[in-house]
């Protein structure tokens, strides 16, 4: 019997991302999203329609807070293998509307956990963040760090879906593994990340708000991942052997590179001036940090390596200049 693949959140960065490599191995794919306005939808059709090209790929419009509808498709398809990757996204919107976190998040999890009890997978990956080590000081930060002081909502959620999942996996012996993603970048990201909202401001002639106080001895700095080391990482992932039991653990995906916040931004305008041919300078001004965010984030990716002999390699400056290519053409600014 073939193996079939769920990936949810398919229409979202690292769902389109993932779902591609999953199809140019050859491997069925099944993803569903609910595609949701938190951003500009044309960019989740765009990836989608991408997707559709290949006849291995099924789409269905679901939310994983719907539990009729996502046991009807576990019925159907008898998956293999199950990749969530729904959720709802963002540190800071979960200020603004906790609701979304809490369905999506929580709620929609556990039907994905109940859905791989019932029918069960050979493996269960999940996304979790980097953003469960909170304001932690030591760095790198380490899988075994203590992670009970989340400093925002959606924080806290992924926190509960490590939990949750360590539970369903002692209980019902389900393979699963989560994925502390740090700071995701790359062509056809979200457009609410600082790299993408900060060109959307140079184009649109607006003023760049940069949350450091203007600190920049003591900048924040964030641990960049560029997207395919991600998918790299995932798709290796996959089918690394679980040796423990319970059958969990979660593991950091990050460059292990971290850049300040200022050297990211120096960095963008020179990959938007090379992708534009002409000297690019935002305009800036330097305001407190927001709450919910934190002042770093350093990935320590030994257990990643151990496991399955791979560590991500992009530097800050060629992802980015991937990125600003991408930007000019898909968006015709050139």
């Amino acid at each position: 019997m073939k193996d079939i693949y769920l990936v949810t959140g398919a229409a979202g960065f690292i769902g389109y991302y993932l779902s591609k490599r999953l199809l140019s191995e050859g491997h069925e794919v099944i993803g569903i999203d609910n595609l949701n306005d938190y951003y500009d939808v044309n960019l989740k059709n765009d990836r989608l329609s991408f997707l559709n090209h290949d006849e291995k790929f099924s789409f269905y419009k679901i939310d994983i807070s719907n539990k009729i509808e996502l046991e009807s498709l576990f019925k159907k398809y008898k998956f293999t293998y199950v990749i969530n990757l729904a959720a709802q996204a963002g540190v800071r919107y979960s200020i603004e509307n906790p609701d979304a976190y809490i369905q999506s998040n929580m709620i929609g999890f556990y039907h994905i956990l109940e859905m791989c009890r019932h029918y069960p997978v050979k493996h269960l990956l999940y996304a979790s963040s980097s953003s469960v080590y909170g304001s932690n000081e030591k760095v790198p930060f380490e899988e075994s760090d203590f992670v009970d002081h989340p400093v925002s909502l959606y924080a806290a959620t992924k926190k509960s879906n490590e939990l949750m999942a360590h539970t369903y996996s002692h209980l019902y012996n389900i393979p699963s593994t989560g994925l502390r993603f740090f700071t995701v970048y790359g062509p056809m990201g979200r457009p609410d990340m600082a790299y993408f909202g900060f060109t959307n401001k140079y184009f649109n002639g607006e003023t760049l708000k940069i949350f450091n106080n203007g600190d920049f001895e003591n900048d924040m700095y964030r641990d960049f991942t560029y997207i395919d080391d991600i998918i790299e990482g995932i798709y290796k992932l996959l089918y690394a052997p679980h040796m423990d039991n319970p059958k969990h653990r979660v593991l950091n995906i990050g460059n292990n590179n971290p850049e300040k916040l200022m050297v990211f931004i120096h960095t963008l305008e020179k990959c938007l001036s090379s992708s534009l041919n002409k000297q690019v300078e935002f305009n800036k001004t330097y305001e407190p940090i927001k709450p919910g965010d934190v002042h770093k984030t350093y990935a320590s990716t030994k257990k990643l390596e151990q496991l399955i002999g791979f560590k991500p390699k992009t530097s800050i400056a060629e992802g980015l200049q991937k990125f600003t290519d991408w930007y000019v053409d898909y968006y015709k600014k050139g």
